[in-house]
């Protein structure tokens, strides 16, 4: 039974317990041609600050996860292009929500203009290789920090 519906998202009652349907969505480890990370810090109400964070977004009805995160990123960023692969693909909270997050990398982009959507406030920081292994702790996003574990593992 549907208890609940928005925009984004919606909570539905089942035996007794409360579960979010959303979306799934996107992340991407972007790498640019000077092999520095570009990372996304925007506003996030739920908590209240903004957060550093890979780009990201909401896979579209009939959109495959590739497709999303190649869009995502040409809109965020301006990045486009490169060398594409899957890194993960996991559940985000499994205990309450059934969204799943992919999560690629992309290496040797090549630069573009920005065309986010409307309302969205980005900034973004590019960090060498050295300076995310010595800042990962001030990251505070779990998809992020998956990403960017699981690339840095890679060698």
């Amino acid at each position: 039974m549907t208890a609940w519906e928005g925009r984004r998202f919606s909570v539905r009652v089942e035996d007794g317990m409360e579960i979010v349907d959303t979306p799934d969505a996107v992340a991407i480890v972007a790498v640019d041609a000077q092999e520095r990370f570009v990372l996304v810090r925007q506003a996030r109400a739920a908590v209240g600050t903004s957060v550093l964070e890979l780009p990201a977004g909401l896979i579209d009805e009939g959109e495959k996860p590739l497709e999303t995160a190649r869009r995502e990123l040409r809109e965020e960023t301006g990045l486009h292009g490169g060398r594409w692969r899957e890194l993960a693909a996991f559940w985000s909270s499994p205990g309450f929500e059934n969204e799943r997050v992919w999560v690629f990398a992309a290496d040797g982009l090549e630069e573009g203009k920005p065309a986010p959507d409307e309302g969205e406030e980005l900034e973004l920081e590019r960090w060498s290789r050295a300076q995310v292994e010595e800042r990962l702790q001030e990251l505070e996003d779990a998809t992020t920090l998956v990403g960017l574990l699981l690339y840095l593992r890679e060698g």
